[in-house]
């Protein structure tokens, strides 16, 4: 059996192969390895069995049914979303070279999806709404956590979704982060004001800022939203149809 001595939470997770194989779980969906196979045509085939084995062995994955087929055992697997999730405790002992080495395995993820949808035949950004502007807001501590929580109901809506038709699945992220250090004081606020405060937003785990659950709101997971738009306006995303220029 898995160990989580031997492999923590965070390097279970953090891991772009084993990101997408979460991703491909996403809508409640049951699939077998032969599954993940074709859905991830550019990772050979072994490296898809032995990633799914060590989801399976760690209880992110779990087996729904088996039958045989051409003499060996398929197993058919479902995602179990809430072992797909790095919580609070988890992300509060994060070091920076963990959050370091998180986002380098989203980032490595992310660029592996686009290019696959990019190479499918057929892909359209324009038509199928594709975006991933980005831009600055001033905010302070509260008005991040304000602003976290707005887009954390607006995605609640959706994070229930199940495949349908006309519904398919849609890699979104919001990576936020400040781009520069606190102010020293008030003095440095234009309006006279410390707006800087150590506030972590209550509704907010590092399982939105390094997660792959599905309900994370800044996570790598699928209910993220990918990116801000024009002047920084988080709803970019929201109006996509409006330019092609993303």
């Amino acid at each position: 059996m898995w160990d989580r001595k031997l492999m923590d939470l965070l390097d279970l997770l953090l891991h772009p192969v084993r990101l997408r194989i979460v991703y491909a779980f996403s809508g409640g969906r049951e699939r077998t390895t032969a599954d993940l196979c074709a859905s991830l045509p550019d990772v050979p085939k072994t490296t898809v069995y032995r990633h799914v084995g060590l989801l399976a062995e760690s209880g992110v994955l779990e087996v729904v049914d088996e039958q045989r087929v051409r003499g060996a055992v398929e197993r058919r697997y479902r995602l179990r979303r809430d072992q797909a999730v790095i919580g609070a405790e988890a992300g509060a002992s994060m070091s920076l070279d963990d959050h370091r080495h998180g986002f380098t395995a989203a980032m490595a993820a992310l660029h592996t999806e686009f290019n696959a949808y990019l190479d499918r035949p057929g892909a359209n950004p324009f038509a199928d709404l594709v975006g991933y502007r980005q831009g600055i807001l001033w905010l302070s501590d509260d008005e991040t956590a304000e602003l976290i929580g707005e887009l954390q109901a607006v995605l609640a809506a959706r994070t229930g979704n199940q495949p349908a038709s006309g519904r398919r699945p849609r890699l979104m992220s919001l990576i936020q982060f400040p781009t520069e250090p606190p102010p020293q004081s008030a003095v440095d606020q234009p309006d006279g004001h410390d707006t800087h405060r150590p506030v972590r937003p209550p509704s907010v785990t590092s399982g939105g800022s390094a997660g792959t659950g599905e309900d994370g709101p800044a996570g790598t997971g699928e209910a993220g939203p990918a990116g801000t738009g024009e002047a920084g306006s988080p709803s970019g995303l929201l109006r996509p149809r409006q330019s092609s220029g993303q």
